[in-house]
């Protein structure tokens, strides 16, 4: 009778608490497991699966997703795109949009925001170990210190953008250094946002531009606490229509038994990354509901193979073959997601290669390989973060004991932060991560994150070089059946032959709310709530 009661209560609450009465727009607050990993908001440096929830909150692109579709490219700042040659794509910026300053954007904030202030550097694309030479003077006046990880971040998507001219007030000109069939996707994606040339200047530092960058979405941030919140107000003059909502504020809430106890009392609206044995109890009552589903992201476990015990690829392969993934999607995801193809997703369209699979579940296979790799028992470390991935922990240990199965000792060890996951040192082995498709090619993924200018090279984990001269093919080609090949091959290195990673399944992220409040879960990790995903 208790727990009806406060369910009951909690629906009765769930309009009033959040500024329903007489019109008033809401106010909003939403429990997640952690805001920013980096501990800033800037949406180039906060490459995460936790940034991506509230970058599109406040910060815009010119090429936009369609979170209420499937995601599909759409006009967003840019009204229209023209490709001018293999190299050069063209932009129309619409008119009229204001930044949360009140500023409007033109097309200097566009060339600002892909310049050397806030995102190169001093920093050349680098095609086949080869810096290429400027085109022109590299005009920078370095009043700001980037910190040292973001020009690698910006390389990492933009390998070999040389620069953006400005045409007129409302006319940009993306100039590759080589030529690029995926430009325009990587215009498309997180870390591609349009920011305020004035704002950034005006900061005094980095990291106060970063902790309240200006931006042009339908909310501007208003407070941001690192490791506590996050709170947005509404920007009345966006370009799109006055927000549904006055104020959204991102609360963190690690644990999720209290993010779940705390939208079923009305304390939240929203609570995020719900694991699928939690969605039954909350609908229970039919008052509450969780939207959500697979997204174009793959859970992944990565090999540090400057380890003594995993140089062997050998050790590695037997890793991937003692995996029993199906097991792992039916017993802690009730089914709710799959195992796909390998690092690939099927918007990959014809780039995707079809009846490629993840190494199958073979213990006597991993046991035979780990025999012939001479594998003594020495201790593999495992790094790991406390549930930053839905079921991470869980996972682990079923990973381990079936590694414990094909005969290898991997031992867990926990971490507080990305920073002491990624610390180098000896007793850096294998770690959970997850790689998303930001756009519907193989260089966002399997490029982006494992090639030459990717995050697991960077970080000196594992390379290889014909990983290495296929990346720059993929990169640079722009015949599709050359290109086809050369994925297809990648995919034979990094996941069978020299392990950079095994896929486990795809990703899931599941959002907890109450009914009566109207709004749709896009399928990604981002959040909108412009007008039309409201009421």
């Amino acid at each position: 009778m208790l727990r009806r009661s406060m369910l009951t209560g909690a629906a009765a609450l769930a309009l009033p608490a959040i500024g329903r009465a007489q019109g008033e727009r809401p106010a909003i607050t939403i429990a997640v497991q952690k805001i920013s990993n980096s501990n800033s908001l800037d949406d180039l440096r906060e490459q995460s699966n936790v940034g991506t929830r509230f970058m599109t909150v406040f910060v815009e692109r010119l090429i936009d997703l369609d979170y209420q579709g499937q995601l599909e490219q759409i006009p967003g700042l840019a009204t229209a795109w023209r490709r001018i040659d293999d190299r050069t794509v063209e932009f129309d910026l619409r008119h009229g949009v204001l930044f949360h300053n009140g500023d409007e954007m033109t097309a200097e904030d566009v060339a600002f925001s892909f310049g050397p202030e806030r995102m190169f550097g001093t920093t050349r694309p680098v095609v086949d170990g080869k810096t290429l030479p400027l085109s022109g003077a590299l005009t920078t006046t370095r009043t700001k210190t980037l910190p040292s990880e973001v020009p690698p971040v910006a390389r990492r998507l933009w390998p070999a953008l040389d620069r953006v001219d400005v045409i007129d007030r409302y006319t940009v000109r993306f100039v590759n250094a080589t030529p690029d069939v995926t430009l325009e996707g990587r215009v498309s994606t997180p870390g591609s946002g349009i920011v305020s040339r004035r704002a950034f200047d005006a900061a005094e530092s980095w990291l106060d531009y970063a902790r309240s960058p200006v931006g042009t979405g339908p909310y501007r941030v208003a407070n941001y606490r690192p490791d506590v919140s996050l709170t947005m107000e509404a920007h009345d003059g966006y370009w799109g229509g006055r927000p549904p909502l006055r104020s959204i504020r991102f609360l963190e809430v690690p644990e999720v038994s209290a993010r779940v106890a705390g939208l079923l009392a009305g304390e939240y609206q929203f609570a995020c990354d719900i694991p699928p044995d939690q969605i039954a109890g909350i609908e229970k009552s039919g008052l509450f509901e969780v939207q959500g589903g697979t997204i174009p992201n793959h859970r992944i476990h990565a090999f540090d193979k400057g380890h003594p015990q995993l140089r062997d690829p050998r050790i590695r392969q037997a890793m991937t073959h003692a995996i029993d993934r199906q097991g792992i999607v039916d017993s802690l995801w009730a089914g709710r997601t799959v195992v796909p193809g390998g690092l690939q997703w099927p918007f990959y369209d014809e780039m995707y290669v079809k009846g490629w699979t993840v190494p199958e579940f073979d213990l006597g296979r991993a046991r035979q390989l780990v025999k012939d790799a001479g594998y003594k028992g020495d201790p593999i470390p495992y790094r790991l973060l406390n549930n930053y991935y839905t079921n991470q922990v869980s996972t682990a240990q079923i990973l381990v004991e079936s590694w414990e199965q094909a005969g290898l000792n991997v031992e867990i060890s926990m971490k507080e932060n990305w920073a002491q996951i990624f610390e180098r040192s000896g007793t850096r082995g294998t770690r959970d991560w997850s790689n998303s498709a930001r756009f519907n090619d193989p260089v966002s993924s399997i490029v982006s994150q494992h090639g030459p200018n990717g995050e697991q090279q960077q970080y000196g984990e594992w390379t290889n070089e014909e990983m290495n001269r296929l990346s720059v093919e993929l990169e640079t080609g722009t015949d599709r059946a050359r290109r086809k090949q050369a994925f297809a091959r990648m995919l034979v290195i990094c996941e069978r032959e020299d392990p950079a990673y095994t896929v486990l399944h795809q990703n899931a992220t599941f959002t907890a709310k109450p009914k009566a409040l109207r709004w749709k879960a896009a399928p990604s990790f981002a959040m909108d709530f412009r007008a039309k995903n409201w009421g």
